[in-house]
């Protein structure tokens, strides 16, 4: 088969020809050593490459020999396996979402229900992976996630209405199925740690739909309605504020007006008192000193009035008079007011005449 072309895209069949002895002609001992070189090569190409694997950041690998799971893992990096017949797999460890899509649920009342995501988020301890690998495989998460996710949305969802599940309980969901998650896992799979779980709002039957959208509607319209009200009340009551602050106000301004008219009359009173006190003060004052006076002069005539001075007054009066009456009716023809002075000149009446010539009265030239 001297001159026979072989495609090049088999090599195999390449190497099995170049193998053969060919019809008519010897090879040589060179061409054959070339020959088992080649294949040599490329079976350690191939071992290394089967060989050398990578194992990504946050992850952990696991191997398989004979579809036996070994003990040992590997961290981050390049590592070396036995070639053909070892296997790995690289095993997550930091945080992920896995995904549920479209799980249905029947309600208490019959009614089927379908969510269309649930998203669990959940990391594994590294420690742990060996474990939970051999207990559950490297798809841990179909056993320990997804399928509890549908058997605990259904046990959820068959005890509850659809009214409970779809807006009265619908908050709860979530917080419900993560702790329902986390306690199986606890005892199940220690290490495998759900951090939070999302779920959409279902979908329901259309007809349902639509009652649940006019309700909603409804529902919107009524506290609408009631915001209206508390508005208007909340208007009422501050004009009533107002109207009362008002009140309190004029109260307030009336009663300090009338404190200070109050205020005003008490120190006019004061005042008058003040003045009252101080004219009675002088006046008292005034009498006293008035008093004071007619005794002192009282006190004083009476040290001054001696009988020997009223004498010598007497004489005086008597010297000062230019004429001198005498006789019995003297007393009735003057009108005097009962007195000392009169008793004074019935006295000179009776006395002597000091040696002054008597004249005729007046009355008795008028009597002859």
């Amino acid at each position: 088969m001297k001159g026979q072309r072989i495609p090049p895209w088999n090599s195999a069949r390449m190497l099995s020809l170049s193998l053969q002895p060919l019809k008519g002609s010897e090879r040589s001992p060179m061409a054959q050593l070339g020959a088992v070189l080649a294949v040599a090569a490329s079976f350690l190409c191939a071992s290394l490459f089967s060989a050398v694997h990578k194992i990504e950041e946050g992850h952990i690998g696991v191997y398989y020999r004979g579809g036996a799971l070994l003990t040992s893992t590997s961290g981050p990096g390049f590592h070396l396996m036995l070639p053909f017949i070892t296997s790995y797999k690289s095993v997550q460890t930091t945080l992920q979402t896995d995904e549920v899509k479209n799980v249905p649920c029947g309600t208490s009342g019959g009614v089927m229900i379908y969510f269309d995501r649930i998203e669990v988020v959940n990391f594994l301890v590294p420690h742990a992976v060996y474990d939970i690998v051999k207990n559950y495989t490297a798809d841990y998460d179909k056993a320990l996630i997804f399928n509890k996710i549908h058997h605990e949305l259904n046990q959820f969802c068959s005890v509850h209405t659809l009214q409970e599940v779809y807006i009265e309980l619908f908050d709860q969901i979530d917080e419900n199925l993560k702790l329902a998650l986390q306690q199986d896992l606890t005892s199940m799979a220690p290490g495998l740690v759900i951090q939070a779980v999302r779920v959409t709002k279902p979908n329901i039957p259309e007809a349902i739909r639509r009652n649940y959208e006019l309700m909603e509607s409804e529902k919107t319209k009524l506290l609408i309605a009631a915001q209206k009200q508390k508005v208007v009340e909340k208007e009422a009551e501050t004009e009533r504020k107002k109207a009362l602050i008002e009140a309190e106000k004029v109260a307030q301004v009336a009663e300090i007006t009338y404190g200070q008219k109050v205020m005003e009359k008490e120190t006019e009173k004061r005042i008058s008192e003040i003045e009252d006190a101080a004219f009675l003060a002088r006046e008292k004052a005034k009498a006293d000193a008035e008093c004071y006076t007619a005794l002192k002069i009282a006190e004083a005539n009476k040290l001054k009035l001696t009988p020997e001075y009223l004498q010598l007054m007497k004489y005086k009066a008597i010297a000062s008079n230019s004429k001198i009456y005498f006789g019995k009716d003297i007393p009735d023809m003057f009108v005097d007011s009962p007195g000392s002075l009169g008793k004074h000149l019935e006295a000179l009446v009776d006395k002597p005449s000091f040696g002054l010539e008597e004249e005729p009265s007046e009355a008795d030239a008028e009597e002859n």
